[in-house]
């Protein structure tokens, strides 16, 4: 993401090869995002990403690490964390903040938490088409069922109570029209919330962030459809309902960039391809509309934070917050309507 920490050639080799991935052979800051420091580390035993957490403090970190470790036990495919082995998993490690949580794939970098996690093969696809997007939605279903037994609990980082507490910094920005509708969308989600639907919606562990940049893909051969080979970027996981998740990734896989509007026939796919793993419950058909709403008011908000209030960084491009409050008075305008085949089990 962006490279807000300089990391020397030295010390990322002593750290690969402590955890035996064999010499360093090239390390190379990776541009994009806002959160974290990311490299590309290539090493005599295969390719690799060393991240440094900016943002995240240690306690947080075994949530989203383990995590990972869990899913790809499971066959989902995901960036497998290395673990160091000269630390037990049963201590408490460098960076547990308590007994009951060690974790021995959190290191420590240039004075920061850091992980090494294996390097995905394929490419993003950013312009994604219905056949991208159903590899998604299976994908996506997979990985809620996957982690209905895993162990640990933390709540979403950029939940309902962070809008609440970020809105009020970034309304002196914003003119009256867009302070409106973001007072008037925080009260309609805050209602939501402390609704009785809202209390049935089945919930575990999250991704919260899975934009079309966050999946590579393999290209089909001979006609195939292209292969979904793996899902990364998960520091923004944490314990939500699943269904504020699955609009995270309707109001990106599925919509039209420049207009903000969604695109039919990807959320079709899209939709389709994760019902046929695990269909909604008549709770979240009833407050898919709202999850769609609260998803683009999640991102506006951040972006509106992130533009205005900006840190440094040696590769930093901050993203443009107009986009989701074009998707949100998109979905707020034309709410969705839950009709086959999108929504046929």
């Amino acid at each position: 993401m962006a490279v807000y920490t300089d990391v020397g050639f030295d010390e990322a080799n002593a750290l690969v090869q402590r955890l035996g991935l064999g010499a360093l052979q090239a390390l190379k800051g990776i541009q994009g995002g806002i959160e974290n420091t990311n490299y590309f580390a290539s090493t005599e035993k295969g390719e690799y990403v060393l991240t440094l957490f900016e943002r995240l403090g240690p306690e947080q970190l075994p949530y989203y690490l383990c995590l990972m470790k869990h899913l790809a036990a499971r066959g989902i495919p995901v960036p497998e964390p290395m673990a160091d082995p000269a630390v037990a998993p049963a201590k408490a490690g460098l960076f547990a903040p308590t007994a009951d949580t060690p974790c021995e794939l959190v290191h420590k970098v240039a004075g920061k938490p850091a992980a090494v996690v294996q390097r995905l093969s394929g490419h993003s696809q950013l312009a994604p088409d219905a056949a991208h997007c159903a590899e998604l939605g299976h994908w996506l279903a997979r990985m809620h069922l996957a982690g209905r037994d895993f162990d640990r609990i933390q709540p979403n980082l950029r939940g309902l109570d962070w809008w609440n507490d970020t809105a009020p910094v970034v309304l002196p920005y914003l003119e009256a029209p867009q302070a409106a509708l973001l007072r008037a969308e925080l009260a309609y989600q805050n209602h939501v919330a402390a609704s009785s639907a809202y209390a049935a919606l089945p919930r575990g562990p999250v991704h919260a962030d899975l934009f079309r940049d966050n999946a590579m893909f393999e290209a089909g051969t001979d006609g195939a459809a292209p292969r979904l080979s793996g899902v990364y970027d998960f520091y923004f996981a944490g314990t939500d309902t699943w269904l504020f998740d699955l609009a995270v990734c309707l109001n990106d896989w599925a919509i039209d960039l420049p207009s903000g509007k969604p695109d039919p026939a990807r959320t079709d796919a899209l939709l389709a391809a994760y019902l046929a793993v695990r269909p909604l419950t008549g709770a979240e058909r009833t407050l898919l509309p709202a999850m769609l709403r609260a998803a683009a008011l999640r991102f506006w908000i951040s972006r509106l934070w992130d533009f205005h209030l900006p840190r440094e960084a040696s590769m930093l491009q901050a993203h443009d917050p107009t986009h989701f409050e074009r998707v949100l008075r998109e979905r707020a305008r034309e709410p969705l309507a839950l009709q086959a085949p999108a929504m046929a089990a």
